[in-house]
């Protein structure tokens, strides 16, 4: 991937359009300089204030795909998201087009039911979506993220724990490939959003909004899944490497662990033979435990005299 810079990440974003390839594309190079996620929010942040009212909405689906396919790779974006993306909400739902809302209320609902934010952010943007109330903003300092939020991972010279292998495995158990329902619902999207030639049916204002609506939530569906395939493709390849690590990290402490048995094999060779020459030596030794006269642990042997003085 080219390499990162603000004018670089300028450029992409004039260059966004609402194309689900688009959108996935810039994603994905975003995602891959995630260690920018502060620089890249602010231009991001930027940039939206400044587009054209017809491309508001394409970077808060922009947001939406990063937000969701960096999770598993670190907080990063999804924490720095956080002090801009109400006003970004806000921003869009009075600048943009008529409709906008509903669509933004559909990324609300996913993030929602994805546990995206916790429910006081949450709250906040439904709450511009309703338009009830303008919801109290939230300095930067309030809006924090305990670091219990998001599982540690080992420093990159660490060998990878069998924990994170395990939860890694489990994750992939639930992965977009995975996803039988998210596939049906696929397959039976209908012809007309699939097919340009089809678009001569429309014969009337209604049934073009009602296609509109249809395609727009194709687009949505499919952007999200695609995403999310992308994303796993990620998790796998990264997967395989620290399968790959855990592997060479095993043979090492295999290899340690053999040559400590072959250091305790000789050990346990000496021992023994000091044992057999110890034992060798007790047999020609004579028992002291046998001689008579042993007092207070001192051997006294019979004197001449002791003969002559006997009764």
């Amino acid at each position: 991937m080219s390499a990162f810079s603000e004018a670089a990440l300028e450029k992409k974003l004039s260059e966004l359009s609402n194309s689900q390839q688009s959108v996935q594309t810039l994603s994905l190079w975003l995602i891959h300089h995630r260690k920018h996620s502060k620089i890249i929010v602010t231009v991001w942040y930027n940039e939206l204030r400044k587009a054209k009212v017809s491309r508001k909405l394409t970077f808060l689906y922009l947001a939406n795909d990063v937000i969701q396919n960096s999770k598993r790779k670190g907080p990063e974006f999804t924490k720095d998201f956080a002090p801009v993306i109400v006003d970004a909400f806000r921003h869009v739902a009075s600048d943009g087009e008529e409709g906008c809302k509903k669509h933004l209320g559909r990324v609300l609902s996913i993030w929602q039911e994805r546990a995206v934010y916790d429910n006081d952010l949450l709250e906040q943007l439904r709450q511009v979506l309703q338009g009830d109330k303008k919801p109290k903003k939230r300095p930067y300092e309030e809006i924090k993220f305990e670091e219990d939020d998001f599982p540690c991972q080992s420093s990159p010279g660490d060998p990878p724990q069998v924990a994170e292998l395990i939860k890694a495995l489990q994750e992939l158990e639930n992965a977009a490939s995975g996803d039988a329902t998210v596939r049906q619902r696929i397959s039976s999207l209908p012809l007309e959003v699939q097919d340009v030639a089809l678009l001569d049916r429309i014969t009337d204002k209604e049934s073009g909004d009602r296609l509109s609506k249809m395609v727009d939530d194709a687009c949505m569906l499919l952007a999200d899944y695609n995403g999310r395939l992308a994303a796993e493709i990620d998790d796998r390849k990264q997967l395989t490497r620290t399968l790959m690590d855990f592997l060479r990290a095993q043979k090492e402490i295999l290899a340690e662990k053999e040559q400590k048995l072959e250091e305790y094999k000789h050990k346990l060779a000496k021992v023994s033979q000091v044992r057999k020459e110890l034992r060798s030596r007790m047999g020609s030794l004579p028992d002291l435990s046998l001689l008579p006269n042993v007092t207070g642990g001192h051997l006294r042997l019979p004197s001449s005299g002791d003969m002559y003085n006997a009764d």
